[in-house]
């Protein structure tokens, strides 16, 4: 028998290598996958197992007051009577005051930085930026609680009262005595903890727009504010709302901050001036002190409602980052 061309040979063994490469390839390829979904799987249980661990903890208190529990003002410890709608009530409103004083600030900066700013400042002011969003929370309600409450105290909050609460329909928002700590203060005390956060978002994504977009604006006589709102806002929209939605997942869950200048007072007040809750500051606050199973209850079911709050509030964000796609035709 005649031996084959060596020709042959070399082809049969380069086509057994790559064989036997695609097949290790292959099973490398399904190991990552399997890795990754695996990942991704741990996630989704870890979520779940946080969120069944404090509806379970907090089943006697649902089971106790029922619905009544989210809608119920009272918080009486001796008498074992709660309610969460207070800490729901000041967890909502000092997070809505604080971006409605984050968004535009943080807007300006990332505008700032990306359009208007020399190139000699954007990379020390953008430094700082995000050194302010590493600082602990703690610090930020140390320097609320020891010098930004008396500022509010002395200047800020009397002005507020004098002008603004003799204001119909709005009056009723900015009435009450200048004690420092309250709503408002807690909501400025959070804006300026999540700037940094949507500021860095906003200034990231501001970056991906291509020039040559922004340039062509500029040379059919746009200027630099038309050029943001025509141009790079709707190139941008999506991630600019994702960026927003981080600030106030990030705001809804604070704790130390807020702790430090909310006032920790378990009474509805529809003045922004007055103190009031939150409910992360209530599990922070009381939960050394529950000295009953209904107590302890309360606040891991207070814990599940936050768990709550902050899902629906990311579902919405998704929801909008949804419709804005699908308008773009992605």
């Amino acid at each position: 028998m005649s031996a084959l061309p060596s020709a042959a040979i070399g082809l049969t063994i380069d086509d057994a290598h790559i064989k036997a490469r695609s097949v290790v390839e292959t099973r490398q390829d399904a190991f990552f996958r399997a890795l990754l979904f695996a990942a991704a799987t741990l996630v989704l249980l870890i979520l779940g197992a946080a969120a069944a661990s404090m509806l379970w903890g907090g089943r006697l208190a649902f089971e106790t007051f029922g619905w009544k529990f989210i809608v119920n003002d009272e918080w009486d410890a001796v008498g074992h009577q709660f309610g969460a709608f207070v800490p729901i009530y000041g967890t909502l409103v000092s997070s809505a005051i604080a971006m409605v004083i984050a968004i535009p600030v943080s807007f300006g900066i990332a505008l700032f930085l990306t359009e208007i700013a020399p190139t000699w400042l954007r990379g020390p002011v953008g430094a700082a930026i995000e050194l302010l969003a590493g600082i602990p929370s703690i610090i930020y309600g140390m320097w609320g609680l020891f010098s930004f409450v008396p500022f509010m105290a002395a200047y800020v909050l009397p002005w507020v009262d004098l002008h603004l609460g003799a204001v119909p329909w709005i009056g009723p928002l900015f009435r009450g005595p200048p004690l420092g700590i309250g709503m408002l203060t807690a909501g400025i005390v959070l804006g300026i903890m999540v700037i940094p956060f949507i500021s860095s978002v906003m200034r990231d994504v501001f970056r991906t727009v291509p020039a040559s977009l922004k340039e062509s604006a500029y040379a059919l006589g746009s200027t630099t504010w038309e050029v943001v709102w025509n141009v790079v806002l709707p190139y941008t929209r999506s991630a600019v709302v994702g960026g927003i939605f981080l600030g106030l997942g990030r705001a809804l869950g604070e704790t130390m901050a807020v702790t430090f200048v909310l006032g920790n007072a378990h009474q509805l007040s529809e003045s922004l001036l007055m103190p009031g809750n939150s409910i992360a500051a209530t599990i922070a606050n009381e939960f050394t002190e529950a000295d009953s199973d209904i107590y302890l209850s309360a606040l891991i079911a207070l814990g599940f409602l936050l768990f709550v709050v902050t899902f629906i509030v990311l579902a919405i964000a998704r929801l909008m980052l949804y419709n804005l796609a699908r308008k773009e035709g992605h």
